[in-house]
């Protein structure tokens, strides 16, 4: 008999629920890993044996049919209440559905034009510089502002 019959039968075995086959205790008498992992299972057995169910408290019944009560007396909720919080995730899910088929879409239809420009030629430095205009403004805006060196960590102040 293998290691895996065996551990299909050993709760049972453990429990006492059944007897062992003769092939059932060869097995186990030349596997020590299958006879410590039955070992385990009676002594656990035997600890849930010896368990004593708590008995409730003497209010537990008291206690319970109150509650009750106050859930039966408690308003429900309408159906509008409970479509509510899926309508409000519907829309949202159809907002970002919407947004990114409108962000698709445009990025799709403006292509971005390459021109060749011819470095060093007046007319090929005046196109590069308008088609960098904002990044130049970005540089202006950097340029405004000035680092604070009264301070060891360089916080810019505007």
């Amino acid at each position: 008999m293998k290691c895996e019959d065996i551990r299909d039968l050993m709760l049972d075995l453990a429990a006492g629920v059944g007897e062992a086959s003769p092939t059932m205790n060869e097995h186990l008498r030349s596997c020590p890993a299958c006879a410590s992992k039955l070992g385990d299972m009676q002594k656990t057995m035997a600890v849930l044996d010896e368990w004593q169910v708590p008995e409730p408290s003497p209010y537990f019944d008291t206690r319970l049919q109150a509650r009750l009560r106050e859930e039966v007396a408690r308003p429900r909720a309408t159906w509008l209440q409970w479509l509510r919080a899926p309508a409000v995730a519907l829309s949202f899910a159809l907002m970002m559905v919407v947004a990114g088929g409108v962000s698709f879409f445009t990025n799709k239809t403006s292509t971005p034009q390459t021109v060749q420009v011819v470095p060093g030629t007046a007319v090929g430095d005046l196109e590069q510089l308008d088609q960098n205009h904002d990044m130049y403004a970005d540089f202006d805006v950097l340029d405004d502002l000035q680092v604070d060196q009264s301070q060891p960590d360089g916080n810019v102040n505007p």
